[in-house]
């Protein structure tokens, strides 16, 4: 297996990061973070595709905040293996 290049390593860890910060903000902040996405769902000026199907979602709160726990719980265990398996593969590649 190649070594990947420093960049793709980068952009990996960034994108990781950003979605372990909506992890933490959704498991440590969960008031603030469900207003954020409500009020960016409902302000007309920001075209999101399927935004009535989100919005429905949002509805029941407690669903929602379940749902998103458990997806959040096995995307952190993802990414956390992912990203020590790219960090493995950029220091051992050839």
């Amino acid at each position: 297996m190649e070594k990947p290049p420093f960049g793709f390593v980068l952009v990996f860890l960034l994108f990781s990061l950003l979605f372990l910060s909506n992890t933490y903000k959704l498991w440590f902040k969960t008031d603030s973070y469900y207003r954020d996405i409500y009020n960016s769902l409902t302000n007309e000026k920001t075209p999101y595709p399927f935004k009535n199907f989100f919005l429905k979602r949002l509805e029941n709160r407690k669903r929602w905040e379940v749902e998103q726990k458990i997806f959040s719980a096995i995307g952190f265990v993802a990414v956390i293996g992912a990203d020590v398996l790219v960090i493995i593969s950029s220091l051992r590649g050839r």
